[in-house]
């Protein structure tokens, strides 16, 4: 039976219908969350000559005798694609494309809030992989950026990849390294907090979906001292025979101490509790954590260890949800890291741009260090600028700057 939608407007109902419970929400995203808005005006006849014909074919002329002057005389560098298949949507799963648009605008809206980036949703009727490489692929010319969002894994890999490899623009899976980046960052913080470094952890990561794949690779990079990474079946370890491709190459870079069993027996003695899959993580095992240990327990609503039960046993304790201190939230990320490479006309995202985004954002919080703050507040305006110049820089020294 189909769900039932509370309108959060009595006027488009039913004369004489009983009326119905207004719903913020629903009130919120009537006719939609963004609109597209013209930047010059068109008031006169002359307005319209030049900004449409006959003075736009002056500039269609100079872009094909020189295609690289769209940067320049279009939106292409300004905009990014925000795309998904709908097939795993914040908490809600596969709900398909058209249910996915609200996510897609409130993305958009947030690039745009947040970093001065404008971004358009393109929710696709496809959840082949390679027909949305081939549909992102001839979309790219009218974009300086695609962001990949909310699509399932282990597709979401082989998309990104490939995308990667075909456009020489940046294409960027926020949901795994959004979610990496702003994770290294607190966790940098709260290292030093305890006068540790990232060298010295042993982080267990529950979930081998695109978040935990994605977040143990860039903890790596990044140079800490060991990480395993736990599915529903326990520890991924290669003496397992049930992994696919992706875990098998998890298996291969992580797990040093080779550990094997459960999740809670990794737990055993480990610095780091990182939680991107949901479930429930017994608090005896969380109390068999080393000292000073740190719990990241990011699922919504409910996160995997609640934070007052966290709290017995760790010194920093981070969820993904606004009610608590330490969010962990890609908002924190992709906005400044799409515009430092906007500006700078970036032919893709590197791994040295990624931790130049985790540093810089991990350096706002600054003096302002301490268990309940060792990452900014989204809403912090210094943290976009912040990881735009990073980024930026970063890109130029990688030599994947255009400008």
């Amino acid at each position: 039976m189909a769900a039932e939608i509370v309108n959060p407007r009595s006027d488009s109902g039913t004369e004489g219908a009983p009326e119905e419970p207004f719903d913020p929400a629903f009130a919120l995203h009537r006719g939609g969350k963004m609109a597209i808005q013209a930047t010059v005006p068109v008031r006169n006849k002359d307005d319209l000559s030049l900004a449409y014909t006959p003075g736009v074919a002056k500039v269609c002329t100079a872009i094909a005798e020189q295609p690289e002057l769209v940067h320049d005389y279009t939106w292409k560098s300004q905009v990014v694609a925000v795309v998904t298949d709908g097939t795993a949507v914040l908490g809600l799963g596969d709900i398909g494309p058209e249910a996915s648009l609200p996510v897609m605008e409130g993305k958009a809206i947030l690039f745009k809030q947040f970093g001065g980036v404008d971004a358009v949703p393109i929710a696709l009727a496809t959840t082949d992989a390679d027909e949305i490489v081939e549909t992102v692929v001839r979309l790219a010319p009218s974009f300086g950026g695609v962001n990949l969002e909310d699509i399932s894994a282990p597709r979401c890999f082989e998309i990104e990849r490939k995308l990667q490899e075909r456009l020489d623009i940046p294409v960027f899976h926020d949901d795994q390294h959004g979610t990496a980046i702003v994770t290294l960052a607190a966790l940098r913080n709260a290292a030093k907090l305890t006068g540790r470094t990232l060298g010295d952890l042993r982080a267990v990561i529950s979930g081998a979906g695109a978040a935990g794949v994605a977040i143990a690779k860039f903890l790596l990079e990044a140079g800490i001292g060991d990480v395993c990474v736990a599915d529903r079946k326990g520890v991924v370890s290669s003496d397992r025979e049930d992994l696919t491709d992706v875990k098998r190459e998890i298996a291969a870079l992580t797990n040093k101490a080779g550990l094997s069993g459960s999740l809670e027996t990794a737990l055993a003695g480990a610095d780091v509790f990182i939680g991107v899959s949901g479930g429930t993580v017994p608090e005896a095992a969380v109390a068999t954590m080393a000292k000073d240990a740190f719990v990241f327990a990011m699922a919504n609503p409910n996160p995997e260890v609640h934070p007052d039960v966290a709290h017995k046993y760790a010194a920093v304790v981070a969820t993904g949800r606004s009610d608590y201190p330490n969010q962990i939230n890609n908002v924190l990320a992709f906005p400044g890291i799409f515009a430092g490479a906007l500006q700078v006309r970036a032919s893709r995202i590197t791994e040295g741009m990624k931790i130049a985004a985790a540093d810089a954002i991990a350096g706002v919080v600054g003096d302002a260090l301490a268990a309940d703050c060792v990452i900014p507040s989204p809403f912090d305006d210094r943290v976009a600028p912040a990881v735009a110049a990073a980024v930026a820089a970063a890109a130029r020294a990688e030599g994947v700057a255009r400008r």
